[in-house]
């Protein structure tokens, strides 16, 4: 395993040939950092869900470099789909469509569907169009850490998540702290109108915007597609999280920066808007487990938006299992 800090083309490219020859990659998107593996090459995704301890039932995202290479993935896709990769990709939002013989059972957990997604990060994007210059088609690439807990947004982060887990082989890209910060919004495409299953920092006001369609409610208990960050307990540190009461001295508090800090209360974070609360939260939470708190007190934002997402990940990080 070797960390790659100048990335630059020939090192990228290098990653490329990693892919190509079956090896995982750890790189940046615009969301979080993601383990990467050649989506058509079953033996590469064993690794993926042996280094994460995920269950294989749980599907993975495809990472493609263009609109252009969706229907390689994906079949029967409804025109509103096509206008939301226009007005989207490259950005954080993922698409569930029906697949081709290509997305196999084993990236889609066993589903009729496939996730898709374009990201925007200047090194995914070169990484995946020098992988498909050498045959690629896509890379599956969840988030580089271990399955549950939080998603890494440094490189720093993924090496704490995944060292002890990796071989030799593997590579990681370090492109710096990750822009959005949270995880892609995940679209169901399958039906007349889409469904969000995952908020992210693209929005239902957004979605609604381009289409001029309403946008279903998520309900993720009563819905038959499974995606990723869809489990009621994810994205957690092993500090507890308390959504409401009094921050306690000991105790991490996460808010945005006009809510004044207790006295003996640990901050964490200081977000000055919803946009910086979504790109500070995971780093807050990995900083309270490394000074060993046992409590994280967290002032919600509120709106909606991406603040919509970020509640969404902090309900999941306060589950009790």
């Amino acid at each position: 395993m070797s960390i790659t800090s100048n990335c630059t083309k020939a090192a990228i490219k290098d990653a490329a040939a990693t892919l190509i020859k079956g090896d995982l990659v750890a790189f940046p998107t615009e969301t979080v950092y993601g383990l990467g593996a050649d989506a058509t090459n079953e033996e590469a995704i064993k690794k993926i869900y042996t280094v994460k301890g995920r269950p294989t039932t749980h599907p993975l995202i495809v990472h493609i470099s263009s609109l252009e290479n969706l229907d390689k993935w994906a079949r029967d896709i409804p025109e509103y789909a096509i206008k939301l990769a226009r007005a989207f990709w490259p950005g954080p939002m993922t698409l569930i469509l029906a697949r081709t013989d290509l997305a196999k059972d084993f990236i889609t957990g066993g589903q009729d569907n496939v996730g898709i997604r374009v990201p925007s990060h200047t090194v995914a994007l070169t990484l995946l169009k020098e992988f498909e210059s050498l045959g690629g088609l896509g890379v599956a690439a969840p988030s580089a850490n271990r399955f549950g807990s939080v998603s890494p947004t440094s490189i720093t982060a993924v090496e704490i998540e995944l060292a002890d887990y990796l071989s030799m082989n593997d590579k990681f890209l370090d492109g710096g702290t990750c822009l959005v910060g949270i995880e892609s919004t995940i679209i169901n495409c399958t039906q007349s109108i889409p469904t969000i299953l995952r908020p992210g920092a693209v929005s239902a006001e957004m979605i609604t915007q381009i289409l001029g369609l309403p946008v279903k409610s998520l309900n993720t208990k009563h819905n038959q597609v499974h995606a990723p960050g869809m489990l009621e307990s994810h994205y957690s540190p092993k500090a507890k999280i308390f959504l409401n009461g009094t921050p306690v001295a000991g105790a991490g508090l996460i808010a945005l920066h006009s809510f004044k800090t207790p006295i003996g209360v640990i901050r964490l974070a200081s977000p000055r808007d919803n946009e910086d609360y979504a790109r500070s939260l995971y780093k807050a939470f990995r900083l309270a487990d490394s000074k060993k708190l046992e409590k994280i007190f967290v002032i919600p934002p509120t709106g909606d938006g991406i603040a919509v997402a970020i509640n969404d990940r902090l309900a999941k990080s306060a589950f009790e299992k």
